[in-house]
C-alpha cells in the first residue's frame, strides 16, 4: 500500500506479548492526517528502523524506558520529510532524523529532530551505521572495550547493524576479530566482505569447540549483544582483564522464565573476580549522548572512505513492519533492518 495525503496509517500495540510476539500483538488502524499548529511540523515517514530493543517496550516490566501503552503507536527511529511546517527551524521538503515511530505521519515540535543533508545519497543509513546502532558499536567498543592492536575481539550477531560495525572498527584498530553469526551465508559475508579473521556459526554443532579453535589466544574483548548459549561458550575463553561491553541480550527478550539448567551466576561472578574482568552495561544515548558529534565525525569519514562497509535489509510497506519485526527477533534479517514506507 502507498501513503495517502489524507489517511494516516498507524501500527499500534494491540496486546502485550507472552513470549515471542505474534501478529495479533499489533494492529494497523487509520486516522486522519493531523495538521500542525504553531511551533509544529508535520512529518511524513520515509524509513522506519526496526531494532531488538522494541521488544522490551512492548512489555510493562521494569526497564530503562517507559513501555508503549496498549493502543498507542509503536516507537522507533525514523527518517521523515517535512510535509508542512509552522516551525521556524524547519522547511517543507526537509529530511529529518527523528523518533516518529510506526505511523505514516506524525507531528513534532522539533524536539529530538536532526536535519539530514540533502546531498546524503542514502538517508536510511541515518538509522543504522550513522545512527543509533553505529553509535552503540562505536562507544561500547572504544570506551568500554578499549581494544589494543593484537588483541582478540569477539562479537556475536556479527552480520547485524551493531556487530558488523564493532568488528570492522576492531579491525581498524589492528585486532584479530572473530564473529559469531547464524548460518553459513552470514559467516561468509562477515569474513569475505567485512574482513573479519574468523566467523563461527552458532547454529552448527559444538559452538564452544569451534569458538575455542578460532580464539587460540583467548578473548580480550567480547561485545555482548546476545547472551544465552553464546555467552556460555565465550565465558571460559575470557582472558585476564578482558572487557565485556553489554548492549543487549536478544536471546532472552522473549523469555517468560529463567533458563533451564544449572545456575551459572556463581561461575560468572567467580570468573569476573578471578580474571579481573570488566563487564559493563550501557544505554548509548543516556551514557554517551554528549559524544554524538565525535562519533558522527569519525563514522561519517570511515563510511565515506568505505573503510566501514554497510548492508541494509530494506522491506517496503508499513503493513509489513510487524512481520519483519517478528523475523528480526528470530534472526531472519541480514543487515540493518529498515522499513521503507514511501519513495523519497
Amino acid at each position: 500500500m502507498t501513503q495517502s495525503p489524507s489517511i494516516n496509517r498507524r501500527i499500534v500495540l494491540n496486546a502485550r506479548p507472552r513470549g515471542a510476539p505474534t501478529a495479533a500483538d499489533f494492529r494497523l488502524d487509520t486516522v486522519p492526517v493531523p495538521k500542525p499548529e504553531a511551533g509544529q511540523v508535520l512529518l511524513r515517514t520515509l524509513y522506519l528502523s526496526l531494532d531488538p530493543y522494541m521488544r522490551g517496550r512492548m512489555s510493562d516490566g521494569p526497564s530503562y524506558a517507559e513501555p508503549v501503552a496498549l493502543g498507542e503507536v509503536m516507537v522507533g527511529g525514523t527518517v521523515s520529510r517535512v510535509e508542512a511546517s509552522k516551525h521556524g527551524d524547519y522547511k517543507v521538503g526537509q529530511l529529518v532524523l527523528g523518533y516518529a515511530g510506526w505511523p505514516d505521519y506524525a507531528l513534532s515540535d522539533g524536539t529530538g529532530l536532526s536535519p539530514i543533508a540533502y546531498e546524503e545519497r542514502h538517508p536510511s543509513r541515518a538509522l543504522g551505521v550513522l545512527g543509533m546502532p553505529g553509535f552503540t558499536a562505536y562507544m561500547g567498543l572504544l570506551d568500554i572495550g578499549r581494544p589494543v592492536a593484537g588483541e582478540t575481539v569477539v562479537v556475536a550477531a556479527a552480520s547485524g547493524p551493531v556487530g558488523s560495525v564493532v568488528g570492522q572498527i576492531a579491525k581498524l584498530k589492528g585486532c584479530q576479530v572473530v564473529g559469531i553469526a547464524g548460518g553459513e551465508d552470514k559467516c561468509r559475508y562477515v569474513i569475505n566482505e567485512l574482513g573479519f579473521d574468523f566467523c563461527v556459526d552458532h547454529r552448527a554443532n559444538d559452538l564452544p569447540r569451534h569458538l575455542a579453535a578460532a580464539c587460540a589466544q583467548g578473548i580480550d574483548v567480547y561485545f555482548e549483544n546476545v547472551g544465552g548459549a553464546v555467552f556460555d561458550a565465550v565465558m571460559p575463553l575470557l582472558n585476564n582483564k578482558a572487557r565485556v561491553p553489554v548492549c543487549g541480550l536478544v536471546s532472552a527478550y522473549n523469555a517468560t522464565a529463567l533458563p533451564s539448567g544449572p545456575d551459572r551466576l556463581g561461575q560468572l561472578v567467580g570468573t569476573l573476580l578471578r580474571k579481573r574482568i570488566k563487564m559493563q552495561g550501557f544505554i548509548v544515548f543516556d551514557d554517551y549522548g554528549s559524544r554524538w558529534s565525535e562519533f558522527a565525525g569519525a563514522m561519517g569519514e570511515w563510511v565515506q572512505q568505505e573503510r566501514i562497509k554497510v548492508r541494509e535489509d530494506i522491506i517496503f510497506g508499513l503493513e509489513n513492519a510487524s512481520e519483519a519485526f517478528i523475523g528480526l527477533l528470530e534472526g531472519r534479517n541480514f543487515g540493518k533492518l529498515v522499513i521503507q514506507l514511501a519513495h523519497e
